[in-house]
């Protein structure tokens, strides 16, 4: 078996859940030779000293990229422009700058004219998570078999793609390339879109007159225990994401709209018909899921499997 990889030095612009996991990954892979970690809480980095995932923890992010190879954003949307431009004149030539974003063309938009001539600016999308956050949460499987989408703009150094595909290959990734504005629309319907209506059930339910929040806790059944999982997820990350994918989500939002009416009108008219073909439909949909390996087919979702 041949040794693996070896990337360099990484700087990790963020050190919570997507943060913390990358070094741990990348700790697991054996594949760097030096995690420089950064956050503004002086907090987080106690925690991330505490468990001992980065070798060094900075409060500047300009000394945190300093010497990089790959300097990684991982900050909420919102704050990438800003954090681009504090660090541009501590990247080296030839480095890659990369985020974990699900939001592209805006990533594109606010960083983009910060990025150095020389250094290769490659948006990046890991799709994986979890509800929790902060430097505790981070794991070294949480990429394994999940898809890492990269947005590189027209013109990005071949080789340079090909060395960050490598990296989440070496974190446990599978890789694709995607345009940027497609990929905002594929992640609006697949992911944007359902952590905002999680929210808003989540809301309605704890708003109801007719209903108690604390009959809403003791009663709730599977699919909302579900929803209220997603609408755990941290505010800041999802807020910037609703802002700068609204083109999107309000498309996504307008279609679903339109036939969350129509299914109102069957329910209204008893059409059975209506609901069971598009329930029938749905139904395949999950099963290709699995198959395709994206979720578990345990029942109640794995949630009762014992490790």
């Amino acid at each position: 078996m041949s040794p693996p990889r070896d990337f360099g030095r990484i700087a990790l612009l963020g050190v919570g859940l997507i943060g913390s996991s990358i070094a741990h990954a990348a700790r697991r892979a054996g594949c760097v030779t030096h995690i420089a970690g950064y956050s503004r809480s002086e907090a987080s980095r106690a925690a991330a000293a505490r468990i001992g995932f980065c070798d060094s923890l900075h409060d500047d992010m300009a000394a945190c990229a300093k010497d990089a190879d790959i300097v990684i954003l991982c900050l909420p949307v919102g704050a990438l422009g800003e954090a681009a431009a504090a660090i541009a004149s501590a990247l080296k030539p030839g480095a890659i700058l990369t985020d974990v974003g699900s939001v592209k063309m805006a990533v594109i938009r606010d960083a983009g004219p910060h990025v150095p001539d020389g250094v290769h600016f490659i948006p990046g999308h890991p799709i994986a998570g979890t509800e929790q956050s902060g430097p505790e949460s981070g794991f070294a499987t949480l990429f394994d078999n999940r898809w890492c989408i990269l947005t590189p703009p027209p013109g990005t150094d071949e080789a340079a793609v090909a060395t960050l595909t490598a990296f989440w290959t070496a974190l446990g990734s599978k890789v694709e390339t995607m345009e940027p504005r497609h990929h905002d629309l594929v992640l609006g319907i697949t992911s944007h879109v359902p952590h905002l209506i999680a929210y808003n059930i989540v809301g309605t339910a704890a708003d109801l007159e007719e209903v108690t929040q604390s009959e809403v806790i003791k009663f709730s059944a599977g699919g909302f225990r579900d929803f209220t999982r997603i609408a755990a997820s941290d505010p800041t990350m999802w807020r910037d994401v609703f802002l700068n994918n609204r083109e999107a989500v309000l498309e996504i939002l307008q279609r679903f709209t339109e036939d969350l009416t129509a299914l109102q009108r069957a329910i209204r008219w008893g059409d059975g018909e209506t609901l069971f073909r598009l329930f029938e439909r749905t139904r395949a949909i999950r099963r290709q899921v699995i198959e395709a390996g994206q979720e578990s087919a345990a029942p109640n979702f794995g949630r009762d499997a014992k490790d």
